[in-house]
């Protein structure tokens, strides 16, 4: 951005941007100055939500979650902002004024002085019902009787007249809600304030309750359905444990299994000892046999004998004692022939002390006890056995069970949870409702001292706002104005080097030679010496390669490129150069040597390439009326009549066709050596031109634009 063309135009409009404001603040001060005074009242409602003083904490967690406090403080505001809230006020105002009309907050409305004492006795009596209900007031009450909304609203008593001056807040994170009213009755302040904050904290409270109590209504039914259904699951559970003689199904298949374990073991221990016993008996047996003849002798048939038979006794005893389920009186017979064994045994050992066959008889012995194990081992064998088949036949009694019993307790169980938890909710909610939030007014709002006057606020922000609303509206217009009017803006929008300005000459009868004679017209002199500026640019650019034909045009027609490469040719005929211009500006003809005397035409010089030369200017016309120059001759021909016209004059000035015509100027610049364009300040660059202007900059001799008729600040 422009910022130094940014501050001309302020300085341009200048006299707006302190004449507006200052305006602006007149007319607000007779507005605001026979404003009334304004009375406040607060009042201050506690709430508990942040205290811990006023709470019954439930539960170990008193940490208080920032977001939801603020939330419930929210959800309060804007509950007091309700338009139920607010009609109730509305009600109580109306009715305290047309109920006490000498202690009224404000005079009585049009509407209510039309009222005849009938009519307003029905208006209040209606009022009346309408708070008792609790209605909501709104526009559709004017299709009544009565227009009572219109009524409401003629004394500013409406909800949206009172929120206008209503403030409700939370002050700085703290437990309370502040109610804030300004009027101009101090009395009226304090009534609102007050109001509100009564008819909210009833409100809220019977509001709050009666959700409770559909709450626990609610949860009250569903309990009882979850407690049908417990005990529905339970009954099944019992029936099913009756029905199938079971107590306790895990614990009976667990001390079965441990019988069944203990007996496999007993069983095991037999087998053991059965075979340890019966290898010992095999050793004796060997003993025997093998030492048979020295054992021979003494007398001991009787006693073997009588061995023999006892021992076919105890086999006997033993039998009966496992078949008969190990009675106590068959285990008594088996010690009692054991016994008699023993002490026969006995005695033909004492008879042979010194008898050889002692030691036989020892081992007799002995084999006779191992037997003796052996067959007692063998029969316990059988009654584990039959005790295992019995252990096994009852644990699979019980298996087909197991499914279905776990799904009765499952169900139970979840029955029972699900009864626990809605249990757990209900009493969460009778506690809360007897610890419920309970609003209170900690502060009543009392008739308050007239605030300072805001007249003086009013008139600066009334200067300040119009200033602001001029200064950015000055900004919008320069941010839409796409004019150039300055050498900085024509090299932005052409994206070419811009070689000079021209400054803009009022006079309408201007003529070169006037302008460069004249020293104390301050327009002429400036334009001289812009002028000049721009003749050492072109004479720069002529100086290389020896080029001497100039060419200039513009974009559009009567933007001054005549009249500059008038300028030129006067300019450069000062400096004592022989100038040709070609075209150009031909107005009142000068009387000293620099002016043309006679006017030749640049055809005839085409067919005849003979030019009456002058002193140091000379003119050759153009044909306008021929729509091109390559129709008068070839290419070739016209180059080598250049060469002729480079030849007898220093610097040739040709006034090409504006680029609008572009047939034309196409045609004349195959022929120029440097190339200059004109533009006019104060218009913008229409889309149209953007193709010429990219066209001359890529034209191959073309050194700048030069900015005409600028206006110089």
């Amino acid at each position: 951005m422009d910022i130094k063309a940014f501050l001309k135009l302020l300085n341009k409009y200048k006299w707006i941007l302190v004449l507006v404001p200052l305006a602006a603040a007149v007319i607000t001060y007779f507005l605001v100055r026979k404003l009334p005074k304004e009375y406040a009242s607060e009042a201050q409602i506690a709430t508990g939500i942040v205290d811990q003083s006023k709470q019954v904490v439930v539960g170990s967690n008193q940490n208080a979650d920032y977001f939801k406090v603020n939330q419930q403080f929210a959800n309060i505001i804007e509950r007091m902002k309700m338009q139920r809230i607010m009609s109730i006020l509305s009600y109580h105002l109306i009715l305290h004024d047309l109920e006490n009309p000498k202690t009224a907050f404000k005079p009585y409305s049009k509407i209510i002085d039309s009222l005849g004492s009938a009519n307003l006795q029905e208006v209040i009596g209606i009022y009346r019902e309408k708070l008792l209900k609790k209605d909501v007031l709104a526009v559709g009450d004017n299709h009544n009787k009565f227009k009572l909304y219109d009524i409401v609203s003629s004394m500013g008593y409406d909800g949206e007249s009172i929120q206008k001056k209503l403030n409700i807040y939370r002050p700085d994170n703290s437990d309370f809600i502040n109610v804030y009213f300004a009027s101009v009755n101090p009395q009226l302040s304090s009534f609102v304030v007050n109001t509100l904050s009564a008819e909210f904290i009833n409100n809220y409270g019977q509001d709050v309750n009666a959700n409770q109590n559909n709450s626990i209504e609610l949860l009250d039914s569903l309990l009882k359905k979850k407690e049908v259904a417990m005990n529905q699951k339970t009954a099944a559970l019992k029936e099913f444990k009756m029905k199938n003689g079971v107590l306790n199904l895990d614990k009976q298949s667990e001390m079965v299994y441990s019988q069944i374990s203990q007996n496999e073991e007993r069983k095991a221990q037999a087998i053991r000892d059965i075979q340890s016993n019966q290898r010992a008996i095999a050793d004796i047996n060997a003993k025997l046999r093998g030492n048979g003849d020295a054992f021979m002798g003494g007398n001991t048939t009787g006693d073997n004998k009588t061995i023999v038979s006892l021992k076919n006794q105890l086999k006997i005893a033993n039998d009966a004692y496992i078949d008969g389920n190990f009675k106590l009186s068959d285990k008594k017979k088996i010690d009692s022939i054991s016994r008699l064994i023993d002490r026969v045994s006995a005695r033909i050992s004492d008879n042979n002390v010194t008898d050889p066959q002692a030691s036989k008889q020892g081992l007799i012995q002995q084999k006779l006890a191992l037997e003796t194990t052996v067959s007692q081992a063998q029969g316990s064998i059988r009654s584990i056995d039959n005790e295992l088949s019995m252990l096994k036949a009852k644990y699979n009694t019980m298996v087909p069970f197991d499914a279905g019993i776990q799904n009765y307790e499952r169900d139970a169980e979840l029955a029972t949870k699900d009864y626990m938890t809605s249990l757990d909710t209900y009493n969460q909610n009778k506690t809360q409702q007897n610890v419920a939030l309970k609003l209170q007014i900690a502060q009543v709002g009392l008739p308050g001292l007239a605030l300072s006057s805001k007249k003086v606020m009013y008139i600066a922000l009334a200067g300040i706002s119009s200033f602001f609303i001029c200064f950015f509206s000055v900004f919008i217009l320069f941010l839409l104005d796409h004019t150039i009017n300055n050498r900085h803006q024509l090299a932005y929008a052409t994206k070419s080097p811009v070689l000079g300005h021209l400054n803009y000459i009022e006079n309408t009868d201007r003529n070169i030679r006037n302008i460069w004679k004249d020293n104390k017209d301050e327009e002429y002199s400036t334009f001289k010496d812009l002028l000049r500026s721009l003749r050492f640019e072109v004479a720069e650019a002529f100086a290389k390669d020896g080029k001497k034909i100039l060419g200039v045009t513009s974009l559009e027609e009567n933007e001054g490129k005549s009249f500059i490469a008038g300028s030129l040719v006067y300019s450069f005929a000062m400096m004592g150069n022989k100038v040709l211009l070609i075209g150009g500006e031909t107005k009142v003809p000068m009387s000293d040597s620099k002016e043309i005397a006679m006017r030749q035409d640049f055809q005839s010089f085409l067919v005849k390439r003979e030019i009456q030369t002058e002193d140091l200017i000379t003119v050759l016309n153009k044909n306008d009326a021929s729509s091109s120059l390559l129709e008068m001759q070839n290419v070739n021909s016209l180059k080598k009549g250049f060469e002729v016209l480079k030849e007898q004059f220093d610097v040739i000035v040709i006034d090409v066709d504006s680029l609008k015509e572009i047939n034309k100027a196409k045609e004349w610049l195959l022929f120029t050596e440097v190339n200059i364009a004109v533009f006019e300040a104060g218009r913008a660059v229409a889309d149209e031109e953007k193709e010429l202007i990219k066209y001359i900059r890529e034209k191959p001799g073309f050194i700048g634009w030069v900015l005409n008729k600028a206006k110089l600040a």
